[in-house]
This record gives C-alpha cells, sequence and structure tokens, in this order.
C-alpha cells in the first residue's frame, strides 16, 4: 500500500471585493479581457458574484458587498500583496492598458529571475503586476 504525501497542484481562483460592480466588471472583462464565466446576485447579501476566466484555467471572483471598507496599501499592510498576471510580452499589454487610459509603473528588471515585469492598478487601487515570461 503506498501513501502519497498531499500535494497542492495550484491556485484555483482569487477573490476581489470592489467598491463599484460595474465599473470593476468592465476593467476585468473589457479592458484585461476576462471571459465571464458565471455571473449571480446574491439578494441575501446585496452582492454581487462574477466569476472570470484566466486563460490558464484560473479564475478570479470578484464580488461586492455594500459599503466593504478601503484596502489598506500604503505603508503596506499584511496579507495579499499583489495580484500578478503572466504575459508573453509586457510591451502589447501596456500598451492595450494605455489605450483605455490605465496608467503602468516604468518596467523593471526581477533582480533574481532577469524576468521584466511592471505594475498598474484596477478600479480601487489594487496593485496588479503584468509579469514576462516569454
Amino acid at each position: 500500500m503506498t501513501t502519497e504525501t498531499p500535494s497542492l497542484l495550484g491556485i484555483h481562483h482569487a477573490a476581489l471585493i470592489c467598491s463599484d460592480y460595474a465599473r470593476s466588471k468592465d476593467f476585468y472583462v473589457r479592458v484585461l479581457g476576462l471571459r465571464i464565466l458565471a455571473e449571480n446576485h446574491r439578494p441575501a447579501r446585496d452582492s454581487w458574484k462574477l466569476d472570470l476566466a484566466l486563460p490558464d484555467g484560473g479564475q478570479l471572483e470578484l464580488f461586492s458587498f455594500p459599503s466593504p471598507p478601503a484596502r489598506p496599501s500604503r505603508p503596506e499592510a499584511q496579507g495579499l500583496r499583489h495580484l500578478a498576471f503572466r504575459v508573453a510580452a509586457l510591451e502589447p499589454f501596456i500598451e492595450r492598458l494605455a489605450s483605455h487610459g490605465v496608467a503602468c509603473e516604468p518596467i523593471r528588471v526581477d533582480e533574481y529571475t532577469d524576468r521584466r515585469f511592471t505594475f498598474f492598478a484596477d478600479p480601487d487601487d489594487l496593485p496588479l503586476e503584468l509579469y514576462e515570461v516569454g
């Protein structure tokens, strides 16, 4: 009898809470190009839940709640720091974001991997990263 050590297979989803559901839905669907898997209104919570597909099979869950507290960001707080997306090349995606009025920070190079990356923000100022994987 073989006993396997349980292991994580990957990230299934990340969940985000937004302050303006329509604005955030537009950003993640139209600007970032994510596909809607499901959209559900939860009347008991006065809340929306939007399931979005990433091309690699991962998902983002976008939630709305009445009057969510602001996310502490600067100085950086404990907890999830940012969400990073893999891209084949930075410049085309930076241009896509710019065409929608989304500014990116200057491109930097990861000192440990020599990979290029940049940061931008979603409508609630959540830090998002583009990480170039080639």
